[in-house]
């Protein structure tokens, strides 16, 4: 099946977060968001590059990423765009991630924004930052990738 099909479009992708930091799980999470944000994710004016979530109280919250306010409404009626945004998981899902961000020491990043049946989901990841001689490793992999299919297509 296609994407358009299932309900499912891609509105923002963070792809600096594959490059800082190595992937271990990802979740997909609901978020609690207000009208005019909605009306905004629609038109695609989101930025997930700083964003991270957090676990306080067993809720998961989503800091720091930027969804600008809706133009088309009054400036009562919009929202805050960097507000903290509430994360929609079960139960058993945030205790794992509890478990998982305090022993281990690895950080909770947003990975893709995208709705799904006409609701907003986001992708987030368990991701342990890399150092700066994996970030050259995997600059050199994807040179090295590049060069290989040229030369594949050359022949």
């Amino acid at each position: 099946m296609s994407e358009q099909s299932e309900g499912y479009k891609v509105v923002s992708d963070n792809r600096q977060a594959r490059f800082r930091y190595e992937i271990l799980e990802t979740y997909e999470a609901g978020v609690e968001l207000q009208g005019t944000e909605v009306k905004s994710i629609r038109q695609g004016k989101v930025n997930l590059r700083d964003g991270y979530a957090l676990i306080r109280d067993d809720e998961a919250w989503l800091l720091n990423v930027h969804i600008s306010p809706y133009e088309s409404s009054s400036l009562y009626f919009n929202h805050e765009p960097r507000r903290t945004r509430k994360l929609l998981l079960h139960k058993q899902e945030i205790r794992k991630l509890i478990g998982k961000v305090e022993q281990e020491g690895l950080t909770l990043v947003p990975l893709k924004m995208y709705f799904k049946r006409g609701l907003v989901k986001i992708l987030i990841a368990l991701g342990k930052g890399k150092k700066l001689h994996d970030k050259r490793e995997t600059i050199k992999q994807r040179q090295d990738q590049r060069e290989m299919s040229r030369a594949m297509k050359r022949y």
